[in-house]
This record gives structure tokens, C-alpha cells and sequence, in this order.
């Protein structure tokens, strides 16, 4: 598939002009224009560009690409050696952000729910406009209980704030930094609230507001959208896609 072609399918797939983001989201480095073999990874750090590299891969497509509002904008040190290498190698560089993140069915909020067996009724329902989405355990169980699932399934064991003594039945859940949406679960009135990351306040949050809080880490709750993704190019486009888990304990 041509470079253009594969551009205007991932466009249609992940509809980016619905949603503002943070960063360009599409064709972010140019490289060859037939596009073949795709690697897939959650960011475009050095070590999966190398990876690519060994791999023959033409194309990179990642969630965490380049580029992002407010960063420095002079191409050197890390941000040289990475666009360099790409540009060396003649590899395509395409990232999709926040349109990853909220897509219904192969985005990461989505694919996190599956993972976790949360129920999505009607879809993925956003908290109050924002990109965190709300829900049920399938199966109620208790903090613990909870966080022992998360540890099994995604392989990392999360930091948690355990207030309440009640099963948890209703839950908010944003992939990544997704730590600011905690205050609006609690104005829900939901039982818990999942996420990547964690920030000091985060806590107090969950304490005063009597809101179970798990923070299952930014790279852990983020490899799903982005193998789905790869996925779907693989088995309904023909594409010879690889997914590559660069690790990452935050």
C-alpha cells in the first residue's frame, strides 16, 4: 500500500479531527513510500527504532510519537538521534494519541475493559466530556481483591489507595496520565477509579472523597490499543505487522 493509502486508512479507522489532542496524530516522519512492514510499539523511543531497524520494518506505528505542544522545539540530542536514525533507514514514523485511547473498540480504555472485565453498557461512556470512560465490574469484588486481578493480568503490580470496605461495582478507568480524572469519578459517585499513573494529590483525593483509587502504571494499561490496531492491519489489510513491548516500569 502506498504511504498516502495507508495514511487515509488508519485516518478513517481512528478519526483524529474528532477529538483535540496534544500532538500531530497521523504521518508524523516521512519514509519510504510502499509500506509493507509495520512494527508496532507503544512509544517511539530509541530502542524500538532499533528494533525496526533490525527488522527491516519500513513503517513504525506507535502511540507516543513526537512532536508534543510545549516541548522544546530545536532538533537535538535524543530528538536528533531518534528522527536521524529514522531518516537514515528511510522508515515511516506514524503516531495516533488520545484518538487511540478512546477509540470503542480497539483503543486502549477499550481493550483495558476486556482485560479487566469491565462492563461497558452503551459503549464507552465518558466522565463529564472528558477521555476517562465509566462502568461496572462484571463480577464485584474488593479492593483487593481488584488489585490482586490487575497484578495477574497485566504483569505489574499497581499502586492503590483502598478507602472503602464495600465491593466495588461501579468504576472510572482512563489508560496512561489519566490521574486528573479521579476528582471527576468521585462527582459521579463511583466506587473506584483506574488509571496509569499517580500524582501526590492523587491520593488525598481518593481518601477524602471515599473513592477506591489503582494506579496500574502508564506503559502497562497502554500496550493494548496499539496491538489491536496492528492486529486489525494484519488480518483484515495484509500487512506484515510485529509487536514490540519496549518496557517500561512508570
Amino acid at each position: 500500500m502506498q504511504r498516502r493509502e495507508f495514511n487515509q486508512l488508519l485516518n478513517a479507522i481512528l478519526k483524529p479531527d474528532s477529538i483535540k489532542d496534544f500532538c500531530p496524530n497521523g504521518l508524523q516522519v516521512e519514509g519510504r513510500e510502499r509500506i509493507q512492514k509495520i512494527v508496532t510499539g507503544v512509544t517511539a523511543s530509541q530502542a524500538l527504532i532499533d528494533a525496526a531497524i533490525a527488522l527491516g520494518a519500513d513503517t513504525i506505528l506507535v502511540h507516543h510519537g513526537y512532536f508534543w505542544k510545549g516541548e522544546a522545539q530545536p532538533i537535538t540530542g535524543i530528538k536528533k538521534r531518534r528522527i536521524g536514525a529514522l531518516l537514515d533507514h528511510d522508515i515511516n514514523l506514524f503516531a495516533y494519541h488520545l484518538p487511540l485511547d478512546v477509540h470503542p473498540e480497539i483503543g486502549n480504555n477499550a481493550q483495558l475493559a476486556k482485560l479487566l472485565d469491565l462492563e461497558m453498557t452503551d459503549g464507552l461512556e465518558p466522565i463529564a466530556n472528558s477521555v476517562a470512560v465509566k462502568g461496572r465490574l462484571k463480577t464485584p469484588m474488593t479492593g483487593e481483591q481488584f488489585a490482586q486481578k490487575i497484578a495477574e493480568v497485566l504483569n505489574r503490580e499497581p499502586l492503590v489507595s483502598l478507602v472503602r470496605d464495600e465491593p466495588i461495582e461501579t468504576i472510572g478507568w482512563c489508560t496512561g496520565g489519566g490521574q486528573g480524572y479521579i476528582d471527576l469519578a468521585a462527582n459521579q459517585g463511583l466506587d473506584a477509579y483506574l488509571t496509569g499513573e499517580a500524582s501526590e494529590q492523587t491520593i488525598h483525593s481518593s481518601r477524602e472523597q471515599n473513592i477506591d483509587f489503582f494506579a496500574a502504571g502508564h506503559h502497562a494499561t497502554e500496550r493494548y490499543g496499539i496491538q489491536a490496531l496492528g492486529e486489525l492491519l494484519a488480518q483484515q489489510h495484509g500487512f506484515d505487522v510485529t509487536f514490540i513491548d519496549i518496557d517500561n516500569p512508570v
